[in-house]
């Protein structure tokens, strides 16, 4: 089969998840194009099978605002055209969605058509689909989809809620993790002297408001009272600098390390105790389940998807958002028993591996496709 991926090629979930994805599917034999602004982050230099469709966005003194998802639509025209591609699969409804129907309206001209599989993540259903200035246009999106998956039931039910019953035929299809790549047993330490003997807290994400990495910063500063630890976080964005001013106000920055955004986070992950995900809200959460197929347990906000993938109690403890004194005391409560920690990393990553694993996942999606 010839499938395009459309996604954001830039740090997060969404975008890791669909190039892994489109990794996995090449492996299985199939013609796999990415179609986006940007080489995406977590894909191979080279891999056979795949190929990378760079969209040109023009830029003239006319636009204020250059129109992407113009340019996408067109560069989305040429290679289902030139590849003779079968389906486009796009990872958020919008603006992805939106331009793949204006291609398939292009192509229709030709005598050519192409399926389309909208994946919706998070964002594009509870925050920029429900803004009115978008709501009508991702509705009209995805219904024009002609198979749609969500990442988790929660975002399933979001999406009944925001756009009625004629969005609501959503397949939900969590996120998935290689059990191969995430395999604690094959990482040497990492950190080194960084750690020495104490525990190890990390913190991954985009560092956007909704992640709450102040709070990452709080949570560590009260673990840090009571157990010898130090913090590692990975990623880039907006509120980097903020999280940076609360550890230096905190008087914890001697034991936080900014780290930045890295393409491979395992051999880290390997490394640490305790992963802390304090977000406002998150639809899946494929930081946390990487995590724990890592053998890390999760401290993590009650909210979204996260209860589909953490085990409150079992792989994890989950809080109220915006809780930093439990999410402290629950960090504490699992760092500081080191046989409760034990059985919780072996549960986690066993867990993980059952209802996450790669080859039952890419094997729902080829099935999806065959049906569309």
């Amino acid at each position: 089969m010839k499938i395009g991926i459309t996604c954001y090629p830039t740090y997060g979930g969404s975008g890791a998840v669909a190039t892994e994805l489109g990794v996995s599917l090449a492996t299985r034999g199939h013609e796999v194009h990415f179609i986006t602004y940007q080489y995406p982050f977590r894909l191979p230099a080279f891999q056979p099978g795949i190929y990378f469709h760079e969209v040109d966005v023009g830029r003239y003194p006319l636009f204020e605002y250059p129109p992407y998802d113009l340019a996408l639509a067109v560069r989305m025209h040429e290679v289902v055209l030139r590849h003779h591609l079968d389906l486009l699969h796009l990872h958020y409804a919008i603006p992805h969605a939106t331009s793949a129907w204006i291609a398939r309206e292009m192509l229709r001209e030709t005598g050519s058509d192409v399926r389309l599989i909208t994946t919706l993540h998070g964002t594009d259903i509870t925050i920029v689909g429900q803004d009115p200035s978008f709501h009508a246009i991702t509705k009209f999106s995805i219904e024009k989809s002609d198979r749609l998956t969500a990442v988790s039931e929660y975002l399933r039910r979001e999406t009944h809620t925001a756009f009625g019953c004629s969005a609501c035929d959503v397949q939900v299809i969590p996120n998935f993790i290689n059990p191969r790549v995430f395999d604690r047993t094959r990482y040497p330490p990492v950190l080194g002297s960084a750690a020495g003997a104490r525990a190890v807290l990390i913190h991954i994400s985009n560092f956007r408001p909704v992640k709450r990495v102040r709070d990452v910063i709080r949570i560590f500063a009260k673990v840090r009272e009571r157990i010898p630890s130090v913090l590692v976080l990975v990623g880039d964005g907006p509120d980097r600098v903020h999280a940076e001013d609360e550890a230096h106000q905190l008087g914890v920055e001697a034991d936080v390390s900014f780290l930045g955004k890295l393409e491979s986070v395992a051999p880290l992950l390997a490394a640490a105790d305790l992963f802390l995900l304090p977000s406002q809200t998150e639809s899946f959460g494929l930081s946390a389940l990487e995590a724990l197929a890592t053998g890390v347990p999760v401290v993590a906000s009650r909210v979204g998807g996260l209860p589909e993938v953490v085990r409150d109690g079992e792989t994890g403890m989950l809080c109220p958002a915006g809780d930093a004194d439990a999410m402290a005391q629950a960090a504490i409560g699992i760092l500081g028993d080191r046989d409760r920690w034990a059985a919780m990393s072996e549960l986690a990553a066993r867990d993980a591996r059952e209802r996450f694993s790669e080859d039952e996942i890419v094997g729902q999606y080829e099935a999806l496709y065959r049906s569309a």
